[in-house]
């Protein structure tokens, strides 16, 4: 029998991810794992003293993760309140390898990830996290476009 323990849900923390989360949270008590809820903040000390000093860059990083804390809080409220086996994470890097790094490092057995149909020059300049963890993933990646499911519980 397939055994499903740690299922990592990424998500940008949109209306969208609300849709594609029941998703996970179904997967989750079918299999009864344990759901790992994060949200990746781009690190902007990559953009150190191109833009800003460094220390300024620095300041704004730890804003941005307080702020994405509090904002995974009220995802967690809104969609999750009182499911037990759910972690929430927040991390900073590039979404992909942050990714990578979790399903790794927290023996992740299935990821649940949105899409958001990026096309043209949108596609080629920011590319397609869903696609690279696709691609780089060890493990089996379920891929939902939001903008195609027909009910939302």
């Amino acid at each position: 029998m397939l055994r499903i323990r740690n299922i990592l849900f990424p998500c940008d923390l949109t209306d969208n991810a609300g849709k594609i989360f029941y998703y996970a949270l179904s997967l989750m008590e079918k299999y009864e794992s344990t759901l790992i809820l994060l949200h990746v903040v781009e690190d902007l000390r990559q953009w150190g003293d191109l833009y800003l000093p460094a220390t300024a860059i620095q300041l704004d990083q730890k804003i941005l993760e307080k702020d994405a804390a509090r904002a995974l809080d009220d995802f967690y409220e809104r969609h999750v309140r009182g499911v037990t086996n759910v972690r929430r994470r927040v991390l900073s890097g590039d979404p992909v390898t942050v990714i990578l790094n979790v399903i790794e490092n927290d023996d992740v057995d299935l990821v649940v990830l949105g899409t958001h149909g990026r096309k043209g020059i949108e596609h080629t300049v920011f590319g397609s996290v869903a696609e690279n963890v696709v691609r780089r993933s060890p493990v089996p990646v379920l891929t939902i476009n939001p903008y195609t499911l027909k009910t939302t519980p």
